[in-house]
């Protein structure tokens, strides 16, 4: 690893979670913004992006144009939208770089272009980029292993403002996944996002989705086991939307010296998935 510090660039600068990745840059030692960048025809192009975060002027000035960031970047960070990091990823493969990735709502299309840019990117992506959510999977895999489908039920609810397009979350999915780990199952196969209506008994061995939207919250998940008589939850609250900028810091500081190839918060922080 260079003994300079790591030049980060943060595309979609001028939204709210690329202003709080822009401060937790700013925050952070060993790193410096080296580039900013938002969409075309954004009222953010040409202004610094210090001061759009609220920082005061930095010097750096969001362009339109992510390619000459990414060039002398060594990394990016990462939180628009699926189609964007899709393109990004395409980039960051070709600069050979550090590509954080907390775009929630991608499809298996976009997880297959993800892993083909990982060839020659180091691609960190998670549905959460918190330690305490990560720490949450691995108890929940944890206690899905330990209590049978048959003696507990697992509903996944979750929590989040009222600007959030996707849904379930993509928090809420990696807790599924987690779940899903823990039972042997496959989740696509096992799970129900939607009740209305009649919809009849609880299949054993489901894991369900309940989405709740409003407000300015930042994001509420918990994870319910429902027994007879009995009703085991495990829950994660976030305050601050620092908390995922940061472990998106880490993350980036991490990859940094690591080969090529895809990569999770789990292997970030050294959680164990067994």
């Amino acid at each position: 690893m260079s003994s300079q510090p790591m030049k980060i660039v943060v595309v979609g600068a001028a939204g709210r979670m690329g202003q709080t990745l822009v401060r937790a840059v700013a925050e952070t030692d060993g790193v410096i913004l080296s580039g900013a960048t938002e969409r075309e025809g954004s009222d953010a192009i040409g202004k610094d992006a210090g001061e759009i975060a609220g920082l005061g002027a930095n010097g750096v000035i969001i362009s339109d144009d992510p390619l000459p960031a990414f060039v002398e970047a060594d990394g990016v960070l990462d939180f628009t939208i699926p189609a964007a990091s899709v393109e990004f990823s395409t980039l960051a493969a070709q600069a050979r770089i550090v590509h954080v990735i907390g775009t929630t709502g991608c499809t298996d299309d976009d997880e297959a272009k993800f892993l083909a840019a990982a060839r020659h990117a180091r691609i960190v992506k998670s549905g959460n980029m918190s330690l305490g959510v990560n720490l949450l999977a691995v108890l929940v895999r944890q206690a899905a292993k330990a209590l049978a489908a048959a003696d507990f039920d697992i509903e996944v609810l979750e929590m989040h403002h009222r600007h959030k397009v996707d849904a379930p979350s993509g928090t809420a999915l990696l807790l599924g996944e987690a779940a899903a780990e823990g039972r042997d199952i496959v989740l696509a196969e096992n799970s129900t996002r939607v009740r209305d209506g009649i919809t009849g008994a609880r299949p054993a061995g489901e894991i369900g989705f309940a989405t709740l939207r409003g407000g300015s919250v930042i994001g509420e998940h918990s994870v319910l086991y429902a027994g007879e008589g009995e009703t085991i939850e495990l829950t994660h609250r976030a305050t601050d939307r620092l908390l995922f900028a940061r472990g998106a810091v880490k993350a980036a500081l991490w990859a940094w010296d690591k080969n090529p190839g895809r990569y999770d918060m789990l292997d970030v922080l050294g959680l164990s998935k067994d």
